[in-house]
């Protein structure tokens, strides 16, 4: 940027002696607009008449807080699918609308799709490690889905809820078909080594709060992931006060954007795994992500897995998700051209992820 600075403090000194002045007034105003745009979107959001109204799948199963949702059609007898959401937002950004719903798309095409509804940590989930989830919660639906269906179940993770995945394929293959990692972390140091270091400075104050509160609060969680692209919110409201108010366009922001702000905390124990093991200590990568003692292995995959990456994700860059490719043995690589959340929400979702995932599934999870 140096060259770049030389230039503009040329361009300034031949623009006369008030240049100066008259830049400071420029960026001052434009400041100015830009932030009362930004409240403008805000304040449009804010009073938007859009709210979800969408029924809920019926629940077929329930431990504590999880759930079991059932996308079948009736008289579906297709190959049934699990789907694990993150541990950290809502389960129904799988199934955001009538329109924007992978189960429901799947469930359209034949599948026999099941939901895990996470919800948020009750005071017995709390304490639970990452081993309560996936050896308890996690293997009793996918037990349960078996039962339900008489078929193995190919299981498909979304973010967080992909290394979920990955563990229970790992311990499942007696029940498990096929396994799908959308936008899945894997390496999480790489590309971003500053972060390491932080989260390792933080584990003793920060662990200090969650074993007094018991859980990482939703608003922690906000402001972990505001910090990954501070720019963000300023940009997405200003383009919504450019959505006509009664379109579609305005509608799916304010769905998602509810979604997004309809976060659960965190349980304490899970934290520590995940923030300080994941983030911190690049655990998975080094092979010192346990459950019940047992390393989780990417190299011990044997089912069929297709990995899913979208290009243009800032939560989950391309360059963590990719060695996760890489150590599972054949594991087929599709590039999106999406973003972490526009994968499953944005306009060309149907296209590019919704029906190549449903014809992978079909030639699959069905052998």
């Amino acid at each position: 940027m140096a060259e770049a600075g030389r230039s503009l403090t040329q361009s300034l000194a031949d623009a006369g002696p008030d240049a100066w002045t008259r830049l400071d007034a420029e960026i001052a105003a434009e400041s100015a607009r830009r932030h009362e745009s930004f409240l403008a979107g805000i304040e449009a959001y804010r009073h938007h008449p859009y709210r979800r109204a969408l029924d809920p799948a019926p629940e077929v199963w329930r431990q504590g807080t999880t759930s079991l949702r059932d996308y079948r059609l009736p008289g579906c007898d297709g190959p049934p699918v699990l789907v694990v959401p993150s541990l950290i937002n809502r389960a129904y950004i799988l199934d955001l609308s009538q329109k924007r719903s992978l189960m429901r798309y799947l469930a359209e095409k034949g599948l026999a799709p099941f939901l895990v509804d996470w919800d948020a940590p009750g005071e017995v989930e709390r304490r639970f490690t990452l081993t309560d989830y996936i050896a308890g919660r996690l293997e009793s639906a996918l037990d349960e889905v078996v039962r339900l269906t008489g078929k193995k179940a190919a299981v498909v993770g979304y973010c967080m809820g992909g290394l979920l995945a990955l563990a229970l394929a790992q311990r499942r293959p007696d029940a498990v078909s096929a396994l799908v990692l959308l936008a899945t972390p894997f390496d999480f140091v790489v590309g971003r080594e500053a972060n390491s270091v932080l989260m390792k400075a933080l584990a003793q104050p920060m662990g200090s709060l969650i074993d007094g509160v018991g859980e990482v609060p939703v608003d922690m969680l906000q402001a972990m992931f505001a910090g990954l692209d501070p720019g963000l919110a300023v940009r997405k409201f200003t383009a919504f006060t450019r959505l006509k108010r009664k379109s579609a366009a305005a509608r799916d922001f304010v769905a998602l954007e509810d979604w997004a702000n309809d976060g659960v905390p965190l349980a304490g124990p899970v934290a520590r795994e995940c923030l300080f093991g994941w983030y911190g200590e690049n655990d998975p990568v080094q092979g010192r992500w346990c459950i019940e003692g047992r390393p989780v292995n990417p190299e011990s995959v044997t089912v069929p897995t297709l990995v899913m990456i979208p290009k243009r994700d800032r939560i989950v860059p391309p360059v963590s998700a990719l060695p996760l490719w890489e150590r599972i043995p054949s594991a087929k690589l599709m590039r999106l051209a999406g973003g972490h959340v526009g994968m499953l929400t944005g306009p060309r979702a149907k296209t590019e992820v919704y029906g190549p995932l449903m014809r992978w599934l079909q030639r699959r999870a069905g052998n």
